[in-house]
């Protein structure tokens, strides 16, 4: 089982990324869209990684994106690599997106998006001589490579600021889909909140979510609807919650919007990456983020692909890898005590060292 060791920190990753995506716009679905300079160079043998995109496009401030600029990264320091891209308008075409990206003769193909994990099974098993990467998701396939990432751990850190940074007593979060990579940040931001609890003897209350009554939580069923996004923040932000965390991708954004209508009363945690700089606009409301390193752990990829190394098993990110982390606190820096900065530092030794156990049933041992 290969894992990488050449990772930069999360909270690292982001201003590159995203100059590297500049001008990348979404593209008509099945159509495979070559990264800039995609011509490999005439010194090396071209490798071809080509990447299936989940629904929200190239451009959506999340997952999508990051994991784009990896390949974009990966490019900048490979000539020979050629990368493209195919989005995925919805579900239904993951399989033939798939598909058509082994008829291209793809040296490797890359699903974003645990939602392509039963697509890629069935694809990669048809077709055994093929490398795949999916990220995620695990998979039982030789063939298919996962990326994973424990966000549990990252987003236990930003409940337990959320709640050390309340002025109401009340949090929240909510997600676009209830799904396994979605709820795991849920998880972790309710169990940093309960530690706080627990450790400062204070009664913060989350909204939205409790791990322990998963079928009660919230979810706009949708990681594009803005304006479901936004109404579950009012609607949120309305029974008390003044810091709350979107798991939603672009609908996500909606709660940004929500934040900037109610003129500071709302302070939101961005997840994947850091929202100061994926969606900068609304950088004024980002208390911090919860990332997970998807931009350096596909670049590590595709590399060690370019280079006739072709990685099995899995990766999972963790706070120990800095797979996953918790952003700077940009704007709010000066707002968050020295002494609720030095905890963070302390439950975070705490995670990596294991005398703070993580109990969300999502969360990934490390392999």
């Amino acid at each position: 089982m290969k894992t990488f060791t050449r990772l930069a920190p999360a909270a690292a990753v982001g201003a590159t990324a995203l100059l590297l995506l500049a001008g990348c716009g979404e593209r008509p679905e099945g159509d495979a869209v070559e990264g800039p300079n995609a011509t490999a160079s005439s010194g090396g043998k071209t490798i071809k990684a080509c990447m299936v995109l989940d629904t929200g496009g190239v451009d959506d401030r999340s997952f999508n994106q990051s994991s784009w600029a990896g390949l974009e990264a990966a490019k900048a320091e490979n000539e020979n690599l050629q990368i493209s891209y195919v989005p995925s308008a919805d579900d239904t075409q993951y399989t033939p997106n798939l598909q058509a990206q082994v008829q291209q003769g793809c040296d490797t193909i890359i699903g974003v998006g645990g939602l392509m994990a039963d697509s890629i099974k069935e694809v990669s098993a048809a077709n055994p001589d093929q490398a795949f990467a999916e990220i995620d998701s695990s998979s039982e396939e030789e063939n298919v490579y996962a990326l994973q990432y424990n966000t549990a751990e990252a987003a236990f850190l930003g409940g337990y600021l959320a709640a050390g940074m309340t002025k109401t007593g009340v949090v929240g979060t909510w997600g676009g889909l209830p799904i396994p990579p979605v709820t795991i940040f849920m998880d972790g931001f309710w169990e940093g909140v309960q530690y706080h609890n627990q450790q400062k003897g204070t009664n913060v209350r989350v909204l939205g979510w409790d791990e322990n009554n998963p079928d009660g939580g919230t979810f706009a069923n949708s990681f594009q609807d803005q304006a479901a996004g936004r109404s579950i923040t009012e609607t949120l932000a309305g029974q008390g919650a003044d810091i709350i965390m979107p798991v939603a991708g672009q609908a996500g954004l909606g709660a940004g919007a929500a934040a900037e209508a109610a003129g500071g009363s709302i302070n939101l945690i961005w997840v994947d990456t850091d929202g100061c700089e994926s969606a900068e606009q609304y950088c004024d409301y980002f208390l911090s983020s919860v990332t997970k390193n998807l931009t350096d752990s596909v670049k590590e990829y595709a590399l060690s692909v370019a280079e006739g190394d072709v990685p099995t098993g899995s990766y999972v990110g963790t706070l120990e890898n800095d797979g996953v982390g918790l952003a700077p606190f940009n704007r709010f820096d000066a707002q968050v005590p020295a002494e609720l900065k030095s905890e963070l530092e302390t439950v975070r030794q705490g995670i990596v060292d294991g005398s703070i156990e993580i109990t969300s049933p999502s969360a990934i041992a490390a392999g």
